[in-house]
């Protein structure tokens, strides 16, 4: 049966790629291999298996070539790039990915096809919805790991996927191509749904069955590692969530204690809070407008670039940020800091540049400092505003899924 419905040349239509990402995995990759091309033949469907070999030391590449696959090599090591090579190679119109370790089954993919060819461009499968297996996924995995992290992805994204990071999921290939992924390890599993639910593609699930893999080694995923890896790209990928709301909430707590405590100091209960929380305070307010300001240009950049998709409220950003306000503004900052460390000078003199009493010369020195150093930072964020405003060109991607 396989003889009759051969792979797609590279001449011919071809309607699928079965995609797998393969390192080491000689036990297995023969078995996932027929598998799919059995599915591709079964389903009369014109299309292709091709493994991307990512430096295996093991046999995995000439099994797979020997079962059918079109054998394609990614020498850069990481999960990310040997799936980004992958999409780059096929010549599927869709592309259905999955692993090489027989933890998921190619002959049952209908649900994903029916789904692409429905016009969705992402079809992730739920593993939460469908079946894990005994012994498929360690417990912290299954209900701490997963939850959390595809509950981080949902809130900050507002997306409806339920399983963020299962490995079996089709997609058309030239909407994710168009999304240039970069993520290099395991963590491209979730820049391809965040950045997908960005772009305002059209992503949907069908319920999936992982079984334990087939494998007799140690597994490449490193539960904590990888974890915090998928963490840190969702926050960099929500600037607001990692950058502005954080320091918006800190400027203006920073602010308020400067505001409540310059008159004096202010009993608590049983505590007296005087100079040194207002230093600190002067110190919040100043954190936080250095990651606000770096949200703003962290977004606009990102607008350049093409990283995010159309956002009105980045509209709003820029016009509400521009470049001659935010530098009027640090100018203004920074006088008026200047002029409080001249009084704080006089204020000095007047004690013949003797020793001061630093529960006064504190509120005149600490607001002035903060002052100065906030002018500062708004200058320096207009002058990078005003580099993007030149349409400086982005820095190349070594993993980046090609148009």
């Amino acid at each position: 049966m396989l003889e009759k419905h051969p792979q797609a040349s590279h001449e011919e239509p071809c309607e699928l790629t079965i995609l797998m990402p393969c390192l080491n995995e000689a036990e297995t990759v023969g078995h996932c291999v027929r598998e799919a091309r059995r599915y591709l033949a079964e389903s009369k469907i014109r299309g292709e298996v091709v493994v991307v070999d990512n430096g295996s030391s093991d046999a995995s590449a000439s099994i797979a070539e020997e079962s059918g696959a079109r054998v394609v090599h990614q020498p850069i090591q990481g999960y990310g790039c040997a799936l980004a090579k992958g999409i780059a190679e096929a010549r599927g119109r869709y592309v259905i990915m999955g692993d090489a370790d027989g933890s998921y089954g190619f002959s049952s993919l209908d649900g994903f096809v029916g789904r692409l060819r429905g016009g969705h461009d992402l079809v992730m499968g739920n593993r939460f919805r469908g079946e894990i297996r005994r012994g498929a996924m360690p417990f912290l995995n299954r209900y701490v790991g997963n939850p959390v992290l595809s509950g981080v992805g949902r809130l900050l994204f507002r997306s409806g996927v339920g399983d963020f990071h299962c490995g079996l999921r089709g997609f058309r290939r030239d909407a994710i191509r168009e999304l240039e992924l970069v993520a290099p390890g395991m963590e491209f599993a979730s820049e391809m749904v965040v950045r997908a639910t960005l772009a305002g593609l059209r992503v949907t699930e069908v319920a999936t069955t992982l079984s334990p893999d087939g494998r007799s080694r140690r597994p490449h995923l490193r539960p904590l590692r990888d974890g915090l890896r998928h963490l840190w790209v969702m926050l960099l990928l929500s600037p607001r969530w990692l950058f502005l709301y954080p320091g918006l909430a800190l400027m203006a707590t920073g602010l308020a204690v400067v505001l409540w405590l310059l008159p004096g100091a202010r009993a608590v209960g049983a505590l007296t809070l005087d100079v040194n929380t207002l230093v600190f305070a002067c110190a919040a307010l100043v954190l936080g407008a250095q990651a606000a300001g770096f949200s703003v240009l962290a977004r606009v950049y990102a607008g350049r670039v093409g990283l995010f998709g159309p956002d009105p409220r980045q509209a709003w950003v820029e016009r509400a940020f521009s470049v001659p306000l935010l530098g009027a503004s640090g100018l203004l900052l920074a006088v008026a800091g200047l002029a409080g460390a001249a009084y704080a000078v006089d204020f000095w003199g007047q004690a013949s540049f003797g020793p001061l009493d630093p529960t006064v010369s504190l509120r005149i020195v600490a607001p002035s400092a903060a002052a100065m150093i906030l002018g500062l930072q708004l200058l320096l964020v207009s002058f990078f505003l005003g580099l993007l405003e030149l349409g400086l060109p982005p820095t190349d991607r070594s993993c980046a899924t090609p148009r």
